[in-house]
């Protein structure tokens, strides 16, 4: 999620494997395991296993955390395998995913397709009888959302891309509370809304970054198709929401002071780096003294602390 490859070679001119095309077993396992994009399911995991916490009120079933975890990364990872078959085109034509593995050759589209669709099955399935059908259909419908609606029909359409296809990325709280309750709640929804209005700050900041290779293959990202001064004042009126909506958890008295301090703290942290963002855009700062990547990064940090006490907040009330 974080790192963006740079090499020499122009962009677009996929590697192949190793003479003869040979590809050997360990590569080939490697690759396998970065179409599921690990570094991102790690951060959806991140808000699935604390809201189990929550929804416990303290530590829940052990089996039932680890059961959802796997169910978890075997669906998002579908999803994600399948998203690198649909965007392969323009992948290969990008510097950030220019070493992903339909790129270099080291996996077959058609590999790639089955692949995913496998993992999507199992997870469904896996969800449905280890967990329970509710998460099952959450799980799926994620998949689902991410493939469908936003990798084939907003990513390559619209600059609210990332807006309205977040939503696949705020599901795994809601399958982390069904899991327990095997229902819904507002604290779940509270969650889901916080990860709804954290996805636009937190991506478009890499956007701005790297906002050159999406304009090379036509993909409308919010910094492609306006000023980084527009995209600053986005940015910091979504945090000034996600902060607003991650303190009503209190109130609603679903957490307690650890989590209340915790969540003004950290979104204080954030609203300045996102008031510093949009200062310097103001003033007409380009490049690297933008320092776009410092809200990017701090925006990981932040989900986790927040997530984190989420988690340890019910052994303190």
């Amino acid at each position: 999620m974080c790192v963006t490859a740079v090499e020499s070679r122009p962009a677009g001119v996929a590697l192949t494997p190793s003479p003869g095309g040979h590809r050997p077993f360990g590569a080939r396992v490697k690759a396998f395991v970065a179409l599921t994009k690990p570094r991102i399911i790690e951060l959806l995991l991140i808000t699935t296993v604390p809201v189990m916490f929550l929804a416990a009120q303290g530590v829940p079933d052990l089996w039932l955390v680890l059961t959802t975890t796997i169910g978890g990364y075997l669906s998002a990872g579908g999803a994600n395998a399948l998203n690198m078959y649909i965007d392969r085109d323009i992948d290969a034509l990008m510097d950030r995913t220019s070493q992903r593995p339909l790129v270099t050759g080291m996996v077959s589209p058609r590999e790639c397709l089955a692949f995913g669709i496998a993992l999507a099955v199992v997870s469904t399935v896996w969800f449905g009888l280890l967990v329970n059908w509710l998460s099952a259909a959450l799980a799926l419908g994620a998949l689902l959302f991410y493939v469908v609606v936003y990798t084939m029909l907003l990513k390559r359409r619209t600059s609210q891309n990332i807006v309205w296809g977040g939503i696949a990325g705020c599901m795994p709280v809601l399958i982390g509370w069904s899991a327990v309750t095997n229902s819904l709640s507002w604290a779940a929804v509270i969650l889901f809304a916080v990860i709804f209005f954290w996805t636009p700050p937190h991506y478009w900041p890499l956007s701005m970054k790297v906002k050159d290779d999406y304009a090379r293959v036509g993909v409308p990202m919010l910094p492609v198709v306006a000023s980084n001064r527009v995209v600053a004042k986005q940015i910091v009126l979504y945090s000034w929401v996600m902060v607003a909506v991650s303190l009503l958890l209190t109130p609603l008295g679903y957490t307690g002071w650890f989590y209340t301090a915790v969540a003004l703290l950290s979104g204080g942290a954030w609203l300045w780096e996102a008031h510093g963002l949009q200062n310097r855009a103001k003033a007409g700062v380009t490049g690297a003294k933008l320092k776009e990547m410092r809200l990017f990064h701090w925006s990981i940090t932040y989900v986790s602390l927040l997530f984190l006490a989420v988690a340890v907040d019910p052994f303190l009330r």
